[in-house]
């Protein structure tokens, strides 16, 4: 009964956003949660992500790209979509039996794009790094309340 919720961050890319909550989760909630991350593709680890993290505390810099496919032997309790993207094309698989949540966050490394300076682009990494900080402080209780699906 005290065993830990496998929950899923998945993103596009699993490049920036999935790989910030997968590391607070680790980090915050590694007692209550087993995280995980993963794409729809891979798109590597975003080096500006791991330099925010790190200035939060918290190394990201082993986590790995990972495709959600290479992850369908793992029985989630709960997929949590951090884009768009990810929650139109959420695999099917993983609706079985699994809570799926939507918390959408915008995109670092399109806000940064338009910056003129590295430390207005790192300014956008660190706003959403706190967003999906705040969320994975919420967690589990979060998931648990606002689940969008549940499939028996």
């Amino acid at each position: 009964m005290n065993q830990k919720l496998k929950i899923l961050f998945l993103c596009t890319g699993n490049s920036c956003r999935s790989q910030m909550a997968e590391g607070w989760a680790r980090h915050l909630k590694s007692d209550l949660i087993d995280a995980y991350s993963a794409g729809i593709q891979t798109h590597g680890l975003n080096p500006r992500a791991v330099q925010v993290m790190a200035e939060a505390g918290v190394d990201i810099s082993r986590q790995t790209s990972k495709n959600v496919n290479d992850l369908s032997d793992v029985p989630f309790d709960a997929v949590v979509t951090v884009c768009g993207h990810a929650n139109e094309t959420c695999p099917a698989w993983l609706g079985k039996k699994t809570r799926i949540v939507h918390v959408g966050f915008d995109d670092p490394p399109k806000l940064a794009k338009t910056a003129v300076t590295e430390e207005e682009a790192l300014s956008h990494y660190r706003r959403v790094r706190d967003e999906i900080k705040a969320f994975v402080e919420s967690l589990p209780e979060a998931i648990m309340e606002s689940a969008a699906t549940v499939n028996e």
